[in-house]
């Protein structure tokens, strides 16, 4: 039993979790959960013990001066609590960490041990994976979960991958065989552009996070720095024609693809999400930008075209080219693909945080977390 003195009783909590590495493509998923946690002031109550989950050559520890006397920090899993008041007030319970080297299972059961200890009600598990996607397109972000009455009632896909997966795969199956209900949201980040950080994704992320749990996410300034990097590629893309022309084909195939999407009830279900974003206290109401909104316009293309590195593929997302796999099969992409970073920050990107993580997929044809976190 793990016993939590010091955390108050919390209100309907929602634990939202997010891994650096192979699921985490353009940091876009683990900037969520450090942007909640700095918008609402988290409180850090526990850490995983590192020595127990990370091989320190792969995630290094790093050391610094601290008014002038040395210290190491480790790499680890940190959880904090924060208190969301107004009308309907919710507590979360904020997971941020690297993808463990080791003893998955075990690392998993002790996040659910605290999730239990806190009467968590649903687990929220953010991804990022890279995809077929263009840059001046709204960012592509899929709900998965592996439980039929879950997708049913609040509108996510039935998780179908089958390949490689990561630890937001393995962390929503063990959340499934424990009785809790856990959802995944997988961005779809282009492949061409994956060196983090990419604001326009965080905000995808953030933006699906909200309708799905009910809470007015305060943004700051995300949506500006999404405008400026979204800037800051076409103008990137205007130096190369090649470049331009291949962004152009993404955006001529995802337009077809979505096509058949503009029905009369994807049109309500779509203009229903954006009154409701809008209704006090539901809602980033009036001046906050949301992703996808006007402030995110088509225009230039990416940077110049690396070679998509590697990845399993699992469940696709919207805009992907694998059918599954997340949207981010960079086999099949223009060469030469801007690299990823390393989880850690350590040396190299042993965590796989190149950006060709495949992470599970969200429905859509996503190529990172393979297991499409989706995927598991």
């Amino acid at each position: 039993m793990i016993e939590l003195e010091g955390v108050p009783e919390l209100i309907d909590p929602v634990m939202v979790a997010a891994f650096e590495g192979w699921n985490d493509a353009g940091d876009a998923a683990s900037t969520a959960v450090a942007h909640l946690d700095r918008e609402w002031k988290g409180e850090v109550f526990a850490a995983l013990d590192a020595e127990d989950y990370y091989d320190f050559q792969v995630n290094r520890p790093t050391v610094f001066l601290d008014n002038g006397v040395r210290k190491i920090t480790w790499p680890t899993t940190r959880l904090s609590v924060v208190r969301v008041g107004g009308d309907k007030p919710r507590d979360l319970v904020l997971v941020r960490g690297i993808e463990p080297s080791m003893r998955w299972r075990s690392f998993c059961n002790e996040l659910l041990a605290f999730a239990h200890e806190l009467g968590v009600e649903m687990v929220v598990i953010l991804g990022a994976l890279l995809g077929d996607t263009p840059h001046t397109r709204p960012v592509p972000v899929s709900g998965v979960t592996s439980d039929p009455d879950l997708a049913r009632t609040m509108d996510l896909e039935e998780t179908r991958y089958e390949g490689p997966t990561g630890i937001v795969g393995i962390l929503q199956e063990a959340c499934t065989h424990a009785g809790v209900p856990a959802v995944s949201l997988w961005a779809a980040v282009p492949h061409y552009v994956s060196q983090p950080p990419n604001p326009k994704a965080t905000l995808a992320l953030l933006n699906r996070l909200e309708d799905l749990i009910g809470l007015r996410i305060p943004l700051g300034e995300l949506p500006e720095d999404a405008r400026a990097w979204q800037l800051g590629v076409d103008q990137l893309a205007a130096e190369d024609s090649e470049v331009a022309e291949y962004v152009q084909t993404l955006e001529e195939a995802r337009d077809t693809a979505e096509l058949p999407e503009a029905s009369g009830e994807a049109i309500a279900r779509e203009f229903e999400r954006y009154l409701r974003r809008r209704e006090p206290g539901t809602g980033p109401g009036p001046g906050v930008a949301t992703e996808g909104g006007d402030f995110l316009r088509d225009s230039g293309s990416g940077r110049t075209r690396p070679p998509k590195p590697e990845q399993p593929g699992p469940e696709s997302v919207p805009g992907a080219d694998s059918a599954e796999g997340p949207a981010g099969g960079p086999d099949d992409g223009p060469a030469g693909a801007t690299g990823g970073a390393s989880a850690d920050g350590s040396e190299g990107s042993a965590d796989g945080r190149d950006g060709s993580e495949g992470p599970e997929g969200p429905p859509g044809g996503a190529s990172p977390d393979a297991d499409g976190e989706a995927g598991e």
